[in-house]
């Protein structure tokens, strides 16, 4: 196996430092449009890393850039470690380059244009599913959604419906943290580009005898129980992966998403909304065109790089309610914990960064002992979920499963 990690970030950085500790893989050629930060990525590991890993500048707007890397190195698998809006051209890159592609976050979705909290527009990931046909046929597999959430979280929901259910009334993924960043008024754990871009969007719900449809932004609060001494936290509707990928391979009579945001992060998407500074279509600022989004993220400090400030555990996980194999009601939430001073000492990145890179680092390493395999543009729930679940043990960090009041 041959990856081209297409991104250095946070993520990014963050699977190299993972993938340094296996062996499945031949070559991984680590690019970023800054060369700099791919080159740093490649030093962090060079000393346990045996001359696997090399660096190299792409641009993630262009296909026909990634297309050529793949072609210069003999690539088998490209992974996208880039915000969702480069999705697309590294999807075709990959494609015509003769490459297998996986991602974290799947193509942007566009609202309804006149009813856009009640019915879809496009939604996320139907342009990368338009191409299901050409990638099947060719016998090559688009992994879609394998990061923590979209990822993790639609491994859960198929071990569930394989191994704990025997029917499933509703799948709701729920996402909360009890992280806090010192010396910051205001600091996002993730990308602020992409957390504007899933939580400002309608957030879409599946219901069996609906279809998907949509409902206003932070809808439906509730408040959650999370495990491991996180505690209670308010969750809202957002926008995201799973909504539109466990109906395809789960049946379920509802499937929702909700994030644990908090009131004062709400406030300040909310106020980034009115002052039009969530917009990514450029404006003039003087004599140069800016996105108002790009602006706020450059604003505010790398997620990456709060690790060292950063306090407290951050929660991925399903909630699962229905008939159990028994035949009794039954509710569980599975889940996986990452702690922030466990990720920093073991691979110096932070919590959340970590655990969204793991899981395709794991998904690589099935792929490549033949584990898993397909062809098309298939979700994590496509594929049998216990060895998935067994590798993440594995990698020293297991997951659990906690019952429910149903």
């Amino acid at each position: 196996m041959r990856v081209l990690l297409v991104g250095a970030g946070g993520v990014g950085s963050a699977a190299v430092g993972i993938a340094a500790r296996r062996d499945f893989f031949e070559q991984c050629v680590v690019a970023d449009y800054d060369l700099a930060r791919a080159r740093r990525a490649v030093a962090a590991v060079t000393s346990t890393a045996e001359g696997r890993f090399t660096a190299a500048r792409v641009d993630a707007s262009s296909a026909t850039d990634v297309m050529s890397l793949c072609r210069q190195h003999g690539i088998t698998h490209v992974l996208n470690a880039v915000d969702p809006r480069f999705v697309m051209p590294i999807f075709d890159g990959a494609f015509a380059g003769g490459a297998h592609y996986l991602d974290m976050a799947m193509s942007l979705s566009r609202p309804h244009p006149q009813r856009p909290h009640e019915e879809c527009g496009v939604k996320l990931g139907d342009d990368q599913f338009a191409d299901a046909e050409k990638w099947e046929r060719t016998e090559r597999l688009a992994l879609v959604g394998i990061g923590v959430e979209p990822g993790l979280s639609d491994v859960f929901a198929r071990y569930a419906a394989d191994h704990l259910f025997s029917s499933i009334e509703e799948i709701g993924v729920r996402d909360g943290a009890n992280l806090v960043v010192e010396g910051y008024d205001f600091a996002p754990s993730f990308s602020i580009w992409t957390t504007i871009e899933e939580c400002l969007n309608p957030p879409v719900i599946w219901e069996a005898d609906r279809g998907w449809f949509t409902t206003p932004p932070f809808s439906e609060p509730e408040v959650f129980d999370f495990p491991e001494g996180i505690g209670p936290v308010e969750c809202v509707n957002v926008e995201h992966e799973e909504v539109l990928l466990i109906p395809r391979w789960v049946t379920s009579k509802r499937v929702t998403f909700k994030y644990g945001l908090g009131d004062e992060f709400i406030d300040v998407l909310k106020t980034l909304h009115k002052l039009g500074l969530d917009r990514t279509e450029k404006v003039r600022v003087g004599g140069a065109e800016v996105s108002p989004r790009d602006v706020v993220a450059a604003c505010l400090p790398d997620p990456a790089g709060l690790g060292d400030r950063m306090r407290g555990k951050t929660c991925a996980g399903t909630w699962v309610r229905g008939t159990g194999t028994d035949g009794a009601s039954r509710a569980v939430y599975l889940y996986h914990v990452v702690d922030n001073e466990w990720s920093m000492r073991e691979y110096g990145s932070q919590a959340v960064v970590w655990q969204t890179a793991i899981n395709p680092v794991i998904a690589l390493e099935l792929l490549a002992a033949g584990t898993w395999s397909g062809a098309g543009v298939l979700g994590p729930e496509a594929f049998d979920p216990v060895p998935f679940l067994d590798k993440l043990t594995e990698y020293g960090s297991p997951w659990g499963v906690q019952e429910m009041n149903p």
